[in-house]
């Protein structure tokens, strides 16, 4: 047999499934470790003893974590790392991290220059490139140590030459350096784009340590199979392309959340409400995939622009602490993964939003005799505030005011009855707990093409044929099924600003993945 394994790592529990196609035949819940690799080496022990599957049983391992974004969050692990801007004398005004909460920007350092270069908006150069002063500037981070350089050039989406160059010139001062092109990872619009490729160039390290800790802690078990890493869209990508881009996986919790939702209980448009421990994350599937933001997205406080899920996240979930006085309040505050020990239903001395679910008779869990002598009013009213705080949030996602279907997910979705404010209809599938397992489990890969085109030199449809081939090529490099590839997302939109007719067009792929030959790294 053939089988898969999906693992979500939360910051509360990880779960882990094993597939065989898109039937899910084991489940695990463990305790998330401090190590992490721990909690994913528990999990995929039981998985395989409940099975009594070997490792060579095993095709892929898909995983989803919450590590980069986090360590961004707390500011843990980040590199030093140096900042080239190709601007030539144009936008020093607001240098690079200006808008960086303090704390960040002093991991960062201060190895950062302004260098010739850029373009205008419509491809004609601002400047040159300055070879000498690019080596003198390799040289200088040379000196200070640093191991990771983030190269972000004026208006670089239009054209990413100069940002590749420069990384060439500097590679031969800084051999071993990790470089990250802003051209790469972020889009049109300079400072989010320069934050994103810096926050990248900062992970470097810890995805070296991380992707190693996940291949070894699998290797383990005589396991194989190539392992894939959930990225914010709901695709997969190798453990070779994580090593480069990791900020790729920042939003992959909420995302394998609302794929294993759509894939259990069969929707495809409709909002997805997952809560867990902490906090409840609402988002909205169209065609089975994320909705994307289309705002610039801020982790832990620096504004960022790459391709990321449009998820609203509320301090609401299992663990959150209730209090009546002076007024009645849940969370935002959790005890989170102490839930077993601080809840009173485990005979804890904290009132958390799992007791009134016990006491309301929606969950059982615990020992209900514990929150017996809670007051049923006091219990009627933090259900309803629970259900009116959620209703809220999802107005705050719909587009339109008519109620659409909500699918509740996540261990905490015993919090809610069966009827929520601006709910058509509430889903809570089976194995609704591990959804965001399933999520990556089930995961596929993607392609996706984003660029300036200019029809002055070509039709507006042959521009997009173009692009369609090339986002199904990227799809199938990253390891798709060429048979089940096909393109789900298409958008073309004028620049007007722009002269010579541009047009920017957008183009995403997915396909199935490839199983039963390894190709990790084809990135």
């Amino acid at each position: 047999m053939a089988l898969h394994v999906g693992i979500d790592v939360g910051g509360t529990n990880t779960d882990a499934v094993a597939m065989e196609g898109t039937k899910v035949i084991a489940v695990h819940k463990t305790p998330t470790t401090p190590d992490v690799t721990g909690g994913i080496q528990t999990a995929l022990g039981r998985l395989l003893s409940d099975l009594a599957a070997r490792g060579s049983d095993i095709a892929a391992v898909m995983i989803g974590t919450t590590h980069f974004t986090n360590a961004v969050v707390e500011g843990k692990d980040l590199l030093p790392t140096g900042v080239v801007r190709l601007c030539g004398p144009a936008t020093r005004a607001l240098p690079p991290t200006i808008d960086w909460p303090e704390r960040l920007a002093a991991m960062v350092g201060n190895a950062i220059f302004l260098c010739q270069g850029g373009q205008e908006y419509d491809g004609r150069k601002i400047a040159d490139i300055d070879e000498h002063e690019l080596l003198a500037v390799a040289g200088e981070m040379a000196h200070l140590g640093i191991k990771t350089v983030a190269i972000t050039s004026v208006f670089s989406p239009v054209d990413d030459a100069m940002e590749r160059r420069a990384a060439e010139i500097m590679s031969t001062v800084l051999p071993g350096a990790g470089f990250t092109l802003s051209s790469e990872i972020g889009r049109i619009g300079l400072l989010e784009r320069e934050n994103a490729a810096i926050v990248n160039a900062c992970l470097l390290g810890l995805a070296d340590r991380i992707i190693s800790g996940l291949s070894d802690a699998v290797a383990r078990f005589g396991i194989k199979a190539p392992v894939y890493l959930s990225q914010n869209d709901g695709t997969l990508m190798s453990a070779a392309y994580t090593n480069r881009y990791p900020v790729a996986t920042f939003a992959s919790g909420p995302t394998n959340s609302m794929r294993g939702a759509a894939h259990l209980s069969g929707q495809t448009d409709c909002a997805v409400i997952d809560i867990g421990g902490t906090t409840s994350d609402i988002g909205i599937l169209h065609h089975g995939f994320p909705r994307e933001a289309s705002m610039a997205v801020s982790i832990g406080g620096v504004r960022t622009n790459f391709r990321m899920p449009d998820v609203l996240s509320i301090g609401i979930g299992g663990g959150s602490i209730v209090r009546t006085d002076p007024d009645l309040t849940v969370g935002p505050d959790s005890v989170g993964y102490h839930l077993t020990e601080r809840a009173l239903v485990f005979g804890g001395n904290v009132l958390t939003s799992t007791d009134v679910a016990v006491a309301a008779g929606l969950a059982a869990i615990g020992n209900p005799e514990l929150v017996a002598h809670l007051d049923l009013g006091m219990v009627t009213d933090v259900i309803a505030l629970i259900s009116d705080t959620l209703g809220d949030a999802l107005d705050r996602m719909k587009t339109a005011p008519e109620p659409i279907p909500v699918v509740l997910v996540g261990g905490g979705s015993v919090l809610v009855g069966d009827s929520l404010p601006g709910a058509s209809d509430v889903i809570r599938p089976g194995h609704f707990a591990v959804a965001n397992a399933i999520g990556a489990g089930i995961a596929q890969v993607g392609g996706q093409v984003d660029r300036v085109v200019s029809l002055d030199e070509t039709t507006r449809e042959r521009a997009l044929n173009a692009a369609r081939a090339d986002a199904a090529e990227r799809c199938r490099v990253a390891g798709a099924d060429p048979a089940t590839v096909r393109i789900v997302e298409v958008d073309d939109v004028p620049l007007a600003y722009l002269p010579s007719n541009a047009v920017r067009i957008r183009v995403k792929a997915v396909g199935d993945l490839r199983i039963g030959e390894d190709h990790a790294g084809h990135h």
